[in-house]
């Protein structure tokens, strides 16, 4: 025979569980909506975008302002080929720039342009504000 399992800690764990899903899918539907309606931008591509930004921000003299794809995907949590299909649409948008890195030219560069900084610019208060709300009643 097997023991009696007690629910209660499975119970406050699916609880805490659905509970954080929930917050991530208020988090994510508001942040997609307002950027996008006021932005033009996805949440997805705010955060491409401001993780260009904290690069330029974090560089060191002489280091490069520009990250390569593949780190990028790291930090955005997206795979290679999603995360090149969204630099695409931000590139058609001209809000960032590719270029091919010269030591290995498998590797592919990304900067943000004048006008994605300026988007980001404009779009950062908006982003934290949505966080705020949608986040912060921890």
């Amino acid at each position: 025979m097997t023991e009696p399992v007690d629910a209660a800690p499975d119970a406050a764990l699916v609880s805490e569980w659905r509970s954080l899903l929930a917050r991530h899918a208020a988090a994510t539907c508001a942040l997609d909506r307002e950027l996008g309606e006021r932005f033009g931008l996805g949440m997805s591509e705010f955060e491409v975008l401001e993780r260009l930004r904290e690069h330029e921000e974090q560089a060191e003299p002489g280091q490069s302002l520009k990250p390569r794809v593949q780190d990028l995907a790291c930090t955005v949590h997206l795979s290679q080929s999603a995360l090149s299909r969204l630099i695409g649409r931000l590139e058609k948008a001209g809000l960032v720039v590719r270029a091919m890195c010269e030591l290995d030219r498998r590797g592919i560069y990304v900067q943000l342009t004048e006008e994605g900084r300026a988007r980001y610019r404009e779009a950062q208060p908006v982003h934290r504000e949505i966080l705020a709300r949608t986040l912060g009643e921890a």
